[in-house]
């Protein structure tokens, strides 16, 4: 057990992850200059041990080794310990990761990498246990081994080190493999998705891309309904709508509380690895937007609210920021906060209640679970209400009535740890989604939740000369932002211009995307993932892989289109060409690892329309062609739209000299410099949004 009448220097920091070894005998050091300067005045090598607070493994790891005191004297006489929560520093994240997949790992967390004084990795590992297991050796034999090796063989340690620098810089240079603007066409979105037809799991949804693990897709189907939109594949919508309710009905979805869980251990969607993550929801909650646009089933606006609400309930500030995770666990026990026995169930429910709803969450004596249920929905209601003989109002009432007896009883156990830090491109994310749905349900208090994140992140995270910061807590906020942190941020601002057309937010991208060209620029056309003036580690990255999140470049190129639109600018287009062509390998061969940068060539290859629509207060007309144009699914066009009598008051320049025809409302469409002819109707404008090449 951690001594809590000891501490350690991380007992100083802010972070939720650091906080929970600052009790550890281990003595670990934050991230920073003075870590590294005692190992060399020791002349000792480092352990960087990188996680974050909602690891289940970190967790374990923690318990069975960092805890353990005889190991703890080890380590701090052979090492120094430096402890780095990943969400707030991914650049060393990003660095020491690829040191282990250099070292032919798969990687994960906690991520454990030995390195020189100077930071030089030349061992390490992801989850070490206790003793020998799992194919693995323990955690001391490892300390062990190295102290040895780094006395008896200083030799080989440097060897080694500079083999995996060399390797991380070589792969690094890989990440960009430029080709010709001209050659990128939609036959990459056509390989992309004919993969996610390889990879799809026609029995219980979702794609085998893990060999037992499935995780959220969102991104992925953010682009088959793209390509469906583009090229009317039945297959492309049915694989999304399929896996999005297999998701929401699984027990990877929390079927009380709301809110996605990280992934299923299990092809099932049954047993989730239960810890919550902000960006995760953010991009479902996106993905579950797009389908109701394309389908307008109104379940997937129930889904998308029920999602929200969990957010406005447990991951929102009391100033409006959204919190980043919460854990798996509690009072020690992965998913304890989650499951249910039937006894629980019958006892709370009573009798009518508990005997539809065990049935409709599939609550079993023996469980599903270590002897209890984690809830999960595999008929629909009405399904349900003919297999009872009961009306469907009364299973509706009550499922509604059990939901909310269990949620209040739940509220009452011991939650996880919710880490409540503050993130900037993941908060960014939440902003997209939540003005994305404010603008296509027509529900203005979600603009509103939205605009009150952005504006606290424009507060609190961005200094009077314009940097971005990356992390928020108790009203500390610190790190240079990275590259995702102001294109998602960028995004965001443009998404929310689309929700209320007010042009300070189309401004506000411009200043961000103008501080990402001068600070994050890269001689080769992509940007780099740390600022020009920010820590300087063994190398500086350039990544378009979209991995949980979009990738820096990958929303970078999204907002820089976008930009060109508003602004009339070709250089801000230029920029995300060249992005295009710095990534044309992974866009034209394997856009698996690219699903959102493929979602902004898609946008670039659909021929960017650019549509203005000029309207008339008080009038029907426009209300309704604006409704239509705000419900509607266009991933090929941007929107811009003002009231006849503020054109001039917007200053957007794809605004200039438009005005009403005839006096009635009116829609220009045009495209890379030239316009087609004013129109009057929605109908008119689903014929020139077509695509150049389909």
């Amino acid at each position: 057990m951690s001594d809590a009448g000891r501490s350690n220097l991380l007992i100083h920091e802010k972070s939720p992850y650091l906080l929970q070894h600052a009790h550890n005998p281990v003595d670990w050091q934050p991230w920073g200059d003075d870590a590294f300067r005692l190992a060399k005045e020791r002349g000792v090598p480092v352990l960087i041990s990188i996680g974050y607070a909602t690891c289940h493994w970190c967790h374990v790891m923690e318990r069975e080794s960092f805890e353990d005191p005889e190991l703890a004297k080890i380590l701090n006489a052979n090492f120094v310990a430096i402890k780095v929560d990943r969400e707030e520093r991914p650049d060393v994240d990003g660095v020491y990761m690829k040191a282990i997949q250099a070292l032919g790992q798969q990687g994960g967390w906690p991520l454990n990498v030995f390195t020189t004084p100077e930071g030089v990795p030349f061992y390490g590992g992801t989850y070490f246990p206790p003793v020998k297991k799992f194919n693995r050796p323990s955690f001391s034999d490892v300390l062990k081994f190295l102290t040895k090796t780094w006395i008896n063989e200083q030799e080989k340690v440097a060897k080694q080190g500079q083999v995996l620098i060399t390797h991380i810089q070589n792969s690094s240079r890989d990440e960009v493999l430029s080709g010709p603007l001209d050659e990128l066409s939609f036959e990459g979105e056509d390989k992309a998705v004919e993969l996610y037809e390889r990879h799809y799991d026609s029995l219980n949804y979702g794609f085998t891309f893990q060999p037992q693990n499935k995780f959220p897709p969102s991104m992925g189907l953010s682009l088959l309904l793209r390509h469906y939109n583009r090229t009317g594949s039945t297959v492309d919508l049915k694989m999304v709508e399929d896996t999005l309710r297999a998701m929401k009905n699984g027990g990877i979805y929390d079927q009380i509380g709301g809110g996605l869980s990280r992934y299923s251990t299990d092809y099932k969607w049954l047993v989730p690895h239960f810890e919550k993550m902000l960006y995760d929801n953010s991009l479902f909650a996106l993905a579950l937007i797009e389908t109701f646009q394309v389908t307008q089933n109104q379940d997937y606006v129930d889904y998308a609210n029920d999602l929200f609400q969990y957010i406005d309930r447990d991951m929102t500030s009391a100033e409006g920021a959204f919190f980043s995770a919460e854990d798996a666990d509690s009072e020690g026990v992965e998913g304890k906060f989650y499951v249910w026995t039937q006894e629980e169930i019958e006892t709370l429910l009573g009798r009518q209640t508990a005997g539809v709803a065990m049935p409709y969450y599939n609550v079993l004596p023996e469980g599903n679970f270590e002897g209890k249920t984690i809830l999960n929905v595999t008929r629909s209601q009405k399904e349900l209400a003919k297999e009872l003989s009961l009306p469907e109002s009364l299973v509706q009432e009550e499922i509604t009535k059990a939901r909310e007896m269990l949620l209040a009883v739940r509220s009452k156990r011991i939650r996880p740890l919710l880490d409540d830090k503050i993130l900037t491109s993941w908060n960014g994310l939440m902003i997209t989604a939540m003005a994305r749905a404010g603008r296509v349900f027509g529900d203005s208090d979600r603009i509103v939740k939205a605009q009150k994140s952005l504006e606290f992140i424009l507060k609190e995270l961005r200094t009077p000369e314009g940097k971005l910061l990356r992390r928020y807590r108790e009203g500390e906020a610190r790190f240079d932002g990275y590259l995702c942190d102001y294109a998602s941020l960028a995004v965001a601002c443009l998404e929310l211009y689309e929700a209320v057309y007010d042009p300070r937010y189309i401004q506000w991208a411009k200043e961000l995307m103008d501080r990402v060209e001068e600070k994050f620029a890269s001689e080769k056309g992509a940007y780099y993932e740390t600022a020009s003036d920010g820590e300087e580690l063994i190398i500086r990255q350039i990544s378009g892989y979209d991995g949980v999140e979009p990738a820096g470049n990958s929303a970078a190129a999204m907002a820089f289109i976008k930009l060109s639109v508003y602004l009339g600018s070709i250089d801000y287009l230029e920029k995300a060409e060249k992005i295009f062509c710095a990534f044309h390998e992974d866009l034209s061969e394997y856009g698996l690892n690219s699903s959102y940068m493929l979602q902004a060539l898609h946008l670039y290859l659909g021929g960017i329309k650019e549509v203005v629509f000029i309207g008339k207060k008080d009038d029907s007309a426009t209300e309704e062609i604006l409704a239509q144009i705000r419900t509607g699914f266009f991933p090929n066009a941007i929107f811009a739209f003002a009231y006849a009598d503020e054109v001039e008051k917007q200053d957007i320049p794809l605004l200039a000299g438009k005005t009403l025809i005839e006096d009635k409302p009116t829609l220009y469409v045009c495209q890379r410099g030239a316009c087609l002819s004013p129109i009057h109707s929605i109908e008119e404008l689903l014929l020139q949004l077509n695509y150049e090449d389909a």
